[in-house]
């Protein structure tokens, strides 16, 4: 059984020789050489709503009203719970609480009050962060499962509370949200492209920030809690302090996605913020390598463009007996993310830390799961029992 183990993840490290080869290649490049890349892939960021490319990756779709929603805002939302998930070790399953709070502030302010949508965003972040602290306060003491059941709960709270209110629409929700006032001569109206920049700008920022974070004491303080936080509490790290922090810069960036979804859509309503958007979004971080910026958008991206792609496969329509593959696209994606995550557990793109530790048995979610076999290892002997 040793032998096995070794020789499946010499196997897999083989295959992702290229993978390992490119992050070797990038820890040793010199910073012209990664300004470099990093201006290309602007570059191509800001061509990627052309024509030439939607007619293959959206045939049936804008391809550019597809790029804001669902992949920017998915990518937005996924950057935000990585550092919840993948830097701190914490599962939080009701992410889309923060979602919903930077959407309904833009909403309620620029409806009610004239607000213009630029403050009002600023507004929603700031909800959303201290909302982030009100759920952390009483419950980062708990781990693990506990925790995900917390922050589950809170989610669904959010969602009923505003079914239930009829101030903020109720059910029915909230029309006639106004659009962003016009920037540099862009016209926030029926014209998707704007919108596509502007969330362009909104994950380079995240991007920007996230990775400053990672690489300060507070990054080292979320890893040292994801490994073990009792350690790190011995070690003279406050762990809770830096748990709540994760909490609520996790949810400014929730809230800033909501924001500008609010604003784009012109009208919300509770049916927009069901748990299964949580759910998909944590899909995405652990499918592309929790922890690992890249693997994180890269896992975003696929999540959000392959339903929409399979819309317009031809050869599934017929399979389907001519009835629309939009019906069967949410199990069909399914189906590809069971395949994935049996064929590279730790995700598509994983950090080389994250990879070990879930090797170790952690589970790759921090204390969640550290009772539980990584590939390669075995169980503790009070598990196997």
């Amino acid at each position: 059984m040793k032998g096995d183990g070794v020789t499946t993840q010499e196997n897999t490290r083989r295959s992702f020789q290229p993978v390992n080869g490119a992050r070797d290649w990038w820890q040793h490049a010199p910073m012209w050489q990664r300004y470099l890349l990093y201006i290309a892939l602007i570059v191509f960021a800001l061509i990627l709503p052309a024509p030439w490319i939607g007619s293959f990756m959206s045939p049936a779709s804008d391809w550019t009203s597809v790029l804001i929603f669902p992949i920017g805002t998915y990518i937005l939302l996924a950057i935000g719970l990585n550092i919840v998930v993948g830097l701190a070790g914490m599962l939080d399953l009701g992410f889309v609480a923060f979602f919903a709070i930077g959407a309904y502030t833009v909403a309620i302010f620029g409806t009610k009050f004239g607000w213009n949508v630029w403050p009002t965003i600023l507004v929603g972040i700031v909800l959303a962060a201290v909302s982030g602290v009100i759920l952390g306060a009483p419950t980062l003491r708990l781990r693990g499962d506990y925790l995900a059941i917390v922050t589950l709960g809170f989610g669904e709270i959010v969602r009923i509370t505003a079914n239930n209110t009829n101030s903020i629409g109720g059910a029915r929700g909230i029309t006639n949200i106004p659009h962003p006032s016009p920037v540099f001569g862009m016209e926030f109206l029926l014209d998707p492209a704007p919108y596509y920049y502007l969330i362009l700008v909104a994950i380079v920022l995240v991007i920007v920030f996230s990775v400053r974070l990672q690489k300060s004491r507070v990054g080292r303080a979320w890893a040292a809690i994801r490994e073990d936080e009792d350690a790190a509490e011995l070690m003279g790290v406050p762990t809770f302090k830096f748990k709540l922090l994760a909490f609520a810069i996790g949810a400014m960036i929730g809230g800033f996605a909501g924001g500008i979804y609010a604003s784009k859509a012109v009208f919300i309503a509770p049916d927009n913020f069901p748990f299964i958007l949580s759910a998909t979004i944590l899909a995405a971080v652990v499918l592309g390598g929790a922890g690992n910026l890249p693997g994180v958008i890269l896992g975003a991206f696929l999540v959000a463009w392959i339903p929409e792609r399979l819309r317009s496969v031809e050869w599934l329509r017929h399979l389907l007996g001519d009835k629309d593959p939009a019906e069967y696209r949410i199990l069909l994606f399914g189906a590809v993310l069971v395949l994935m995550m049996a064929l590279r557990p730790e995700g598509i793109l994983p950090s080389r830390q994250r990879k070990a530790e879930l090797r170790e048995g952690t589970g790759g979610m921090g204390s969640l799961g550290g009772e539980v076999a990584g590939p390669g290892t075995e169980a503790p002997a009070e598990v196997a029992k």
